[in-house]
């Protein structure tokens, strides 16, 4: 028998988890990489589970599981480039899987900062220094610019370690090293 290959499979919309649970009650190894996100409705704030790739499911089977996999309920075809499946390797599914785990990486509820507002970093050994964003490096990393000691420097820090700070309240860096020292 040949050996386990992991294959990309389209489901039908929103179909995901229900897939998901009929290959595993057929037998089938099958990956769906969820991520938590905060939904907004007119009442409520609510984290939800959705699938990081929507109308996608990972499946690792044998060449001979082809059909088995494609004809459970929700299953649309695999993802094929000139009518053949593609194959997934191994290290990308590593990937996707370290990546869900890296919680610097998940920063999906965290509201936006927007350019020249006040941030404080919460840990690290920067931890307690104010500064303002410059901008957004992509999506999960910031450069903020903070002053000490009457220079300049710029940090390239991960969204979740700095928290806004309300100008109302703020405290400077002074005051911060004078709490530590």
């Amino acid at each position: 028998m040949s050996e386990k290959k992991w294959f990309a499979l389209y489901t039908r919309s929103r179909a995901e988890k229900k897939v998901l649970l009929e290959l595993e009650y057929a037998g089938i190894e099958a990956y769906l990489p969820l991520i938590t996100r905060m939904r907004k409705w007119s009442d409520r704030l609510k984290k939800v589970e959705e699938p990081l790739f929507r109308s996608y499911i990972f499946v690792c089977i044998h060449q001979n599981q082809f059909f088995n996999a494609v004809n459970v309920p929700g299953a649309m075809r695999f993802v094929s480039f000139e009518s053949k499946a593609v194959e997934i390797p191994e290290k990308q599914i590593e990937a996707i899987r370290y990546y869900l785990s890296d919680p610097e990486s998940l920063s999906s509820d965290e509201q936006p900062i927007a350019a020249g507002q006040l941030v404080r970093v919460k840990r690290g050994q920067m931890e307690g220094l104010i500064g303002r964003l410059v901008r957004y490096k992509n999506k999960h990393r910031l450069l903020v610019i903070i002053e000490a000691i009457g220079q300049t420097i710029t940090l390239n820090i991960p969204r979740t370690q700095v928290e806004v700070v309300n100008e109302a309240k703020k405290e400077t860096n002074k005051d911060v090293a004078a709490k530590k020292g």
